[in-house]
């Protein structure tokens, strides 16, 4: 993979990630979140670093499938050995 192509998808991937930090904590505060019954144990620091690399891990598989359903017929279908070398049946 490129790196333009990687930088396509992991940029909006950050970008998301930052707004749905901002939306996410401007209603939750951190210290009020429980697993199981049992707070966290991390600090309000430790839950915005942790919930902003989820939010971004998860944006960049959205960002990724988008790009990956954005390709062509032409370019899923096509063969990717060069004219000369290619066996019968492979455009």
């Amino acid at each position: 993979m490129g790196y333009q192509k990687l930088m396509g998808i992991v940029w909006p991937a950050f970008l998301a990630a930052c707004l749905l930090e901002l939306l996410v904590f401007a209603l939750v505060d951190p210290q009020d979140i429980h697993w199981s019954g049992q707070p966290l144990g991390l600090s309000r620091t430790g839950v915005y670093s942790a919930a902003f690399f989820a939010f971004w891990g998860i944006s960049a598989v959205a960002s990724t499938l988008t790009s990956l359903l954005g390709k062509s017929s032409a370019e899923i279908n096509g063969c990717p050995v060069a004219p000369e070398c290619r066996p019968t049946g492979c455009r």
